[in-house]
């Protein structure tokens, strides 16, 4: 499903037009969504039933650069991620 298929999703599920559909899954999931600024403060997003969501610290490492083999050093950063909760895992498996 992409972005748009989602919208589509939403707004039938909800009731509300495309463009409010819209403007809820960017609130949600864009760059600079709520979940996306409270992982940037350190919070955890936790989402009862469905799932959590954090910013994890990437350590610094060594890579390779696949053109040539080289070692390349890869600096640290932070990722995002996402643990699924027990009611996400359990409608997947019914």
């Amino acid at each position: 499903m992409n972005k748009s298929e989602l919208i589509d999703q939403v707004a039938g599920a909800a009731g509300i037009s495309k463009s409010q559909a819209s403007d809820a899954v960017d609130a949600l999931f864009g760059a600079d969504s709520v979940i996306a600024k409270a992982m940037k403060g350190g919070n955890k997003v936790q989402i009862t039933g469905f799932g959590t969501f954090v910013a994890r610290d990437r350590a610094a490492r060594v890579g390779r650069d696949p053109r040539t083999g080289n070692p390349v050093q890869i600096k640290a950063a932070k990722v995002p991620s996402f643990k699924a909760g027990q009611g996400l895992k359990n409608s997947l498996n019914s």
